[in-house]
């Protein structure tokens, strides 16, 4: 035991003495190698660090998408009377042409809208500009325009304006909205409450939404990103800070956000917006029919062991399903060869035909079905 005592009290004094010397003729060799220990930590520490920063900031994706988005404020010309006689209703109509009214400009922050192109084209809501006699965008470099009304579709809540302006941003696209996931991080930009641009966060919480009562055609995304009033007609972004869709609504009690926010999906909103540009106007197939849901009652007065397909309440003289032989009482059950749940998708899945072409039409009528073809028309345009 003592042997090996003495062998390792020798081999200790053997190391500390090289160390001394070590230290003493070479101390940069452990000063290097604690420098390299430490910025091999410290170069781990960053890396972790810059993996952090790109998960929990999104500061790039606003970055790049913010400069294409714009505040929207509209004036409307009012006749005010100036005397307190003219505040009766019949008198106000009687003389509101006669002097004693004075002309006042009200402008009002409604809104926002999205750059989709280069050469001065946005998107918004109609509701936005409706009833609108001037429309003034605002962007967010500090420029502003007076804008011009291209076009609108009332059905689905879009207007398309124009401004003359060099040098603009066009909003990056998502590539499809196949690509979306419900629980997918998205951004909402937009001018809520007039207070100025504001970025909110949160995910997609449903995709497909219809049956709302907001909009004719409906197929929304729901969010719980935070939109308020004066966001519609913002953008949605995704984490990149592609446009995957344009804020149009929320479902509130106060009037403010409450986690339930609709957005029309890009790439349908880019589809009116080229109808708009190129022709004016949206074209959607049409039928000529007013369908009505079958309700439990229905389906046992028609002795139907289903409440899926729809009943023809009323329909169009000499429109396109009069022409082709339907009549009222009819129940189409299927729209070619695949079923039909509801009004709704009756009028979603016909909207896309373009007019000329035909559809076929399984008829239920008098406990017989029948297959009838229709040459879907034009959808007369909203007024």
């Amino acid at each position: 035991m003592r042997r090996f005592w003495l062998l390792f009290a020798q081999t200790a004094t053997v190391c500390l003495g090289l160390l001394f010397i070590v230290s003493s003729l070479r101390p940069a060799w452990l000063a290097n190698n604690a420098y390299d220990t430490a910025t091999s930590e410290g170069a781990s520490q960053s890396a972790t660090m810059r993996r952090d920063d790109a998960v929990s900031s999104y500061a790039d994706a606003v970055a790049r998408a913010v400069p294409s988005v714009v505040n929207i404020y509209t004036a409307k010309h009012v006749n005010v009377p100036t005397g307190p006689q003219f505040d009766d209703p019949l008198l106000n109509r009687l003389f509101k042409d006669m002097p004693g009214f004075q002309e006042r400009r009200r402008t009002t922050s409604l809104g926002s809208g999205v750059i989709v192109s280069t050469d001065g084209y946005i998107l918004t809501n109609y509701h936005v500009v409706e009833a609108a006699d001037d429309i003034d965008v605002a962007l967010n470099d500090g420029r502003s325009a007076r804008a011009e009304l291209v076009g609108a579709d009332p059905e689905s809540d879009l207007a398309v304006l124009r401004i003359q302006l060099d040098k603009l941003k066009a909003i990056p696209v998502a590539s499809a909205q196949s690509s979306l996931r419900v629980g997918d991080i998205v951004l909402a930009i937009g001018n809520p409450f007039g207070v100025g641009q504001t970025t909110t966060m949160g995910i997609i919480s449903g995709l497909g939404r219809n049956r709302l009562g907001i909009n004719i055609f409906e197929n929304f995304i729901q969010t719980d990103a935070a939109i308020n009033p004066g966001n519609s007609g913002g953008a949605l972004v995704n984490a990149q800070g592609s446009l995957v869709g344009i804020n149009t609504a929320i479902y509130s009690e106060t009037g403010g956000s409450l986690g339930i926010g609709f957005a029309i999906p890009a790439q349908a909103a880019l589809t009116i917006l080229e109808q708009i540009r190129d022709t004016g106007a949206v074209t959607r197939g049409w039928l000529g029919v007013e369908p009505q849901d079958i309700t439990d009652d229905l389906a046992e007065v028609f002795n139907l062991n289903t409440d899926n397909g729809v009943i023809i309440a009323s329909l169009l003289r000499d429109g396109p399903a009069w022409k082709a032989g339907i009549r009222v009482g009819d129940i189409i059950t299927s729209l070619n060869g695949a079923p039909l749940r509801d009004s709704v998708e009756l009028l979603n899945r016909v909207a896309p035909v373009a007019p000329g072409e035909k559809v076929k039409l399984q008829v239920l009528r008098e406990g017989k079905l029948t297959g009838i073809d229709v040459v879907v028309g034009s959808r007369p345009a909203v007024r």
